[in-house]
């Protein structure tokens, strides 16, 4: 038991934390004690009695949170509801961004204009993406509520003004593309061009086609379930050093586990690579998973050669799903499809009819007055 924190066990059980209130007329230091059932319950409570104390005085006790503690104490409380990626991702946007601005401060400290100075640094300083920065605003103002919420103290409303999100043209296949890189992956097909492949006629994401196992692919129905994904994380095991890390695990997000009805000429093309051990890795046909990386520089070889520029893993997704909305898909069945939460997302995000649709269409009303 640490005697630094003046935190003793009592004779009926509980535990004690003292801590200074302040001094009286003649100096003399005046303490103020806090009970708990458990040594980490008085701690806590003791730490709120600081708080409260630093902030109706102006008086900074050496022994009250930072803002950087809280932000580990989020962490810690999250982690087992977080998946490993998130974790990660949060990790290295608290440690880039938020610490290095309010590490320092005390809760009480942060302000609206302290919100609106950070605001301005991250996108004209640090020139970050508007969705980079509304990302690190909900995280901030998440660990702030914690922080409400887990010490009872009163602390500013804060005014958070998030950037307007960029509105980005999304790169689609043209028909044209698509039948070049089709007739390119067909010639010597191999499994990298057929995880390319399978991207293109199912929209997964790079991470669920470096994931999938032979065993998540059944011939008696003929379809493919999603239920794990292969991610490059930051590594912060070690003392936060920044060195990445493969991660298998669950995909995305709950509606991402999803069954996929298969094309026959992807069944066929299962039936001819598929392996004897329902274990093994569809992209490697070994018990060890693909990176990512290695099959984005795979498509990025393939489009090379068929003189396709501007083409990511995630232009494959894009394509997919515009081409099931030109055939006249379901919207629900292709939410569903795409491992989306509501068929909004799908319609905001993956769908973007090209112009020669938006032409055809506009070409269907009748004129019905003639100038």
């Amino acid at each position: 038991m640490a005697k630094r924190e003046n935190i003793y066990q009592r004779k009926d059980g509980r535990f004690e934390a003292r801590y200074i209130k302040g001094r009286d007329e003649n100096g003399k230091l005046r303490y103020g004690f806090c009970y708990g059932r458990t040594y980490e319950e008085a701690r806590e409570k003791a730490f709120m009695a600081i708080e409260k104390i630093t902030r109706e005085t102006g008086v900074v006790n050496s022994r009250a949170h930072s803002f950087s503690e809280y932000c580990n104490k989020w962490l810690v409380v999250n982690t087992t509801r977080l998946r490993v990626s998130s974790c990660a991702k949060y990790k290295s946007l608290i440690e880039k961004h938020i610490l290095p601005y309010f590490g320092n401060m005390l809760p009480y400290e942060i302000t609206s204009e302290k919100m609106d100075d950070f605001t301005r640094i991250l996108i004209h300083e640090k020139r970050l993406s508007a969705k980079t920065v509304r990302d690190i605003l909900a995280l901030h103002h998440s660990i702030f509520i914690y922080i409400k919420k887990r010490t009872g103290l009163r602390l500013q409303d804060l005014e958070i003004i998030y950037p307007k999100k960029q509105k980005q043209e999304t790169r689609v296949l043209n028909e044209r593309e698509e039948e070049i890189l089709i007739l390119f992956l067909a010639r010597e097909m191999d499994l990298c061009k057929f995880g390319v492949y399978l991207a293109l006629r199912t929209g997964l994401w790079i991470g669920e086609v470096c994931g999938l196992r032979w065993g998540d692919i059944s011939m008696n129905t003929s379809t493919i379930t999603i239920c794990h994904s292969v991610q490059r994380v930051q590594n912060f095991d070690n003392d936060f050093h920044t060195k990445t890390r493969v991660v298998f695990g669950p995909p995305k997000s709950d509606s991402s586990y999803r069954t996929i009805p298969l094309m026959p000429d992807i069944a066929a093309l299962c039936k001819r690579f598929r392996s004897k051990n329902p274990e093994n890795f569809v992209l490697t046909g070994t018990s060890q998973c693909m990176e990512p990386r290695k099959l984005q520089r795979c498509l990025k070889t393939y489009t090379d050669e068929c003189c396709i520029e501007e083409v990511h893993f995630h232009t494959l997704r894009h394509t997919f799903a515009t081409r099931c909305i030109e055939v006249g898909f379901d919207m629900k069945t292709l939410s569903e499809l795409l491992g989306h939460s509501n068929i909004s997302i799908t319609m905001d995000q993956y769908v973007h009819p090209n112009l020669d649709r938006k032409r055809e269409d506009m070409n269907r009303l009748k004129v019905r007055i003639r100038l």
